[in-house]
């Protein structure tokens, strides 16, 4: 008799359990699916930064990071309510760009000013030079792979060029390709297969095949646009770019296969650069140089840095 009834006690209590998992998971999914996507608002109050605020990264805490808060040659720590300070100043002469995190969770910057990518460890915020290269015109934005390895675009303004370089984590410096137009935004796939690159100047994003030595070939045209700029974009989990468009004031997703899928309007007219942030890794968050200021919206897929 024991057993007759301990063991329906033991089905009721697990079916509970059941039931309440499924109303958690429930409640989750209509709270995904009610909030609202696509729609930018400001983040940060306007001239907190710089009109040099770029590079924008998000970490798995809920922090974002941007050069060039309150004046050049700084990183600006923002908190998820918005709230903005300097988190470091970078060496005298040196200003940052893009940032990216490596596995390890050191900050990793392009230093354009002094052709070189700097790692900043988050506990001590002691600044060291990973690699430094002094062939490059910047380096401007970068991208990791999942072994470390760093992918930066290079563009010479004046001429209208640009390369791609990469640096790897013992600090080897390679180029990849040079007698591009002016690399700017810089992305590696969630599969770490392709790598993308963007030519602002020219209105052209190219996708290559990336090997797994870290080596690029078959570039194709993955998509130009007609008018405006393109600075930094990033990855969702599906393989989406998010895409800054300066001077037409939006940032526009583009499927892996070159289509555009949606276009979202922001309140100033020059974003200089996208990241993925908040805890699950679906809040964008926009650096805007006519405003010095970060805005944001949500999506319906993470950045692929939260890719399991």
């Amino acid at each position: 008799m024991k057993s007759y009834y301990f063991f329906p006690m033991k089905l009721k209590a697990g079916i509970g359990i059941c039931i309440l998992c499924s109303l958690f998971q429930i409640t989750n999914a209509q709270k995904a699916t009610s909030e609202k996507l696509y729609s930018s608002s400001i983040f940060t109050p306007a001239h907190g930064f710089t009109s040099g605020v770029e590079g924008p990264a998000g970490d798995k805490e809920g922090m974002v990071y941007a050069v060039n808060f309150e004046k050049q040659g700084t990183i600006g720590q923002v908190t998820p309510s918005g709230e903005a300070s300097i988190f470091i100043e970078l060496p005298s002469g040196s200003v940052g760009n893009g940032i990216r995190f490596n596995a390890a969770g050191d900050m990793l910057i392009a230093d354009y000013t002094k052709h070189n990518i700097l790692k900043v460890d988050m506990a001590s915020k002691e600044i060291s030079v990973l690699a430094n290269e002094s062939k490059m015109s910047q380096p401007n934005d970068i991208a990791i792979d999942k072994k470390g390895r760093l992918y930066a675009s290079d563009p010479d303004w004046k001429a209208k060029t640009g390369r791609i370089w990469r640096i790897d984590p013992d600090s080897k410096v390679s180029l990849l390709s040079d007698n591009l137009g002016t690399t700017n935004g810089i992305e590696v796939s969630p599969n770490g297969k392709k790598l993308y690159v963007n030519e602002s100047v020219q209105r052209k994003v190219w996708a290559y095949d990336l090997s797994k030595d870290g080596q690029i070939s078959n570039k194709r045209l993955l998509i130009e646009f007609p008018d405006f700029g393109m600075d930094g974009m990033r990855c969702d989990t599906k393989g989406n770019l998010f895409i800054s468009r300066y001077g037409k004031g939006t940032v526009v997703e583009i499927s892996p296969r070159g289509k555009i899928v949606r276009e979202i309007v922001l309140t100033g007219k020059n974003p200089s650069n996208v990241t993925f942030g908040g805890k699950d890794g679906r809040t964008v968050y926009v650096t805007l140089a006519d405003q010095g200021n970060l805005e944001s919206f949500r999506v319906k897929y993470p950045g692929r840095e939260w890719k399991k």
